[in-house]
């Protein structure tokens, strides 16, 4: 008899509820809302609101034998309690029951699910998209919406399943990818968790060094829009840093040792080589698109050259707002990264930033766009 194989899930349980987990189970809820979508969490409070909020039917945690009793399991906590939920729920689960989980790391997960001979029913999940916000409060189902969905497995009878749960998760909006574990980690660990380590580092380096609190006062622009990521859960990137450890550890050194040879230059007063460090990182950083969802959270700003007049700010908002278009944040950078009188305007989803796009510049303001 041929084996059959497939997604079409009646009930999935969602194991943490925070940020991502929150907005995987919100566009599940809106894609397909015939699912009976269920969830547990780190705080009781946490699946409460998701209960009022109308997005599971749950409204207390659930024990280990009621996560087990479901077609798909999505574990959505910190990368190492990912790990440890795997043995306390096998001995409930069903064979037909799929796991997959959202974690930044794959080693870890991987090897447990190998140990505990779970291979047969897992595919890593790992959606690129978030923010520097945490918690269940600010997910949002928009967010996997043109968002790379990096997807593993670790058997044959998983690679037959691939097609139908990448079918499922492209009707979220998202774009999937699939890859080995240990390529997945090695390409996360270069384009988020190195910066975020890079980020957290330098800001403790201006923190440590703020004389007088004159670094604090002129930290504008440019050094809060590298560091941006540094808001994000320190909790989280413990777990990330710990469970993906030999792959940071990897990109460090690679790193480390281009800062020596650029620090080098420097001292050698080398300008040629200094230029063209500069030039190639400028053209790659160009050859990027403006906007696509990734790793890294989702920035929606748009700079705009203003007059120096009274009431420009006024002007904008104003043109904005008649179009139905939301400001998250708006005000003026008084670093003069740019041009004087450059306006700093936080938009929140993609929509309204090429809305506001299209707006100011059919009345001829001058953007700057990254």
């Amino acid at each position: 008899m041929k084996e059959q194989v497939g997604f079409d899930p009646g009930k999935i349980v969602f194991v943490g509820l925070g940020l991502i987990g929150g907005s995987v189970a919100k566009a599940i809820k809106k894609t397909y809302p015939g699912i009976h979508l269920y969830a547990t969490a780190g705080h009781r409070e946490t699946v409460e609101a998701a209960f009022y909020d109308g997005l599971i039917e749950n409204k207390s945690l659930l024990s280990d034998q009621e996560i087990a009793d479901s077609d798909a399991i999505f574990l959505c906590s910190p990368v190492l309690v990912n790990v440890e939920y795997l043995s306390r729920i096998k001995p409930f689960l069903s064979p037909d029951t799929l796991i997959t989980d959202v974690g930044s790391v794959k080693g870890d997960i991987a090897a447990e699910i190998d140990r505990l001979g779970l291979s047969d029913q897992f595919i890593g999940g790992h959606p690129m998209t978030g923010s520097e916000n945490t918690g269940y409060s600010c997910s949002d189902p928009s967010f996997l919406e043109n968002a790379y969905y990096l997807l593993t497995y670790q058997s044959e009878r998983a690679r037959r399943i691939v097609p139908f749960f990448d079918r499922f998760i492209s009707g979220l909006g998202a774009i999937t990818m699939t890859l080995r574990p240990d390529q997945h980690d090695m390409a996360v660990a270069a384009i988020s968790h190195l910066p975020h380590v890079i980020s957290a580092s330098l800001v403790n380096l201006v923190r440590e060094d703020n004389r007088d609190d004159l670094l604090r006062t002129i930290a504008a622009g440019g050094f809060k829009d590298i560091t941006r990521i540094s808001s994000s859960s320190p909790v989280m990137w413990e777990n990330i840093c710990l469970s993906n450890r030999k792959a940071i550890l990897s990109m460090i050194d690679q790193y480390m040792e281009l800062l020596s040879d650029f620090r080098s230059e420097i001292e050698d007063g080398n300008g040629e080589e200094i230029r063209a460090r500069f030039q190639s990182a400028k053209d790659f950083r160009d050859s990027l698109p403006v906007k696509k969802r990734g790793l890294l959270p989702a920035d929606f700003t748009i700079f705009c050259d203003l007059c120096d007049e009274p009431g420009q700010i006024a002007t904008v908002a104003t043109l904005l707002a008649a179009s139905g278009i939301s400001i998250k944040n708006i005000g003026i950078i008084h670093n003069r990264e740019f041009e004087e009188g450059v306006l700093q305007i936080e938009l929140y989803s993609e929509a309204d930033y090429e809305g506001a796009r299209t707006l100011l510049e059919s009345h001829s303001y001058r953007l700057h766009l990254r």
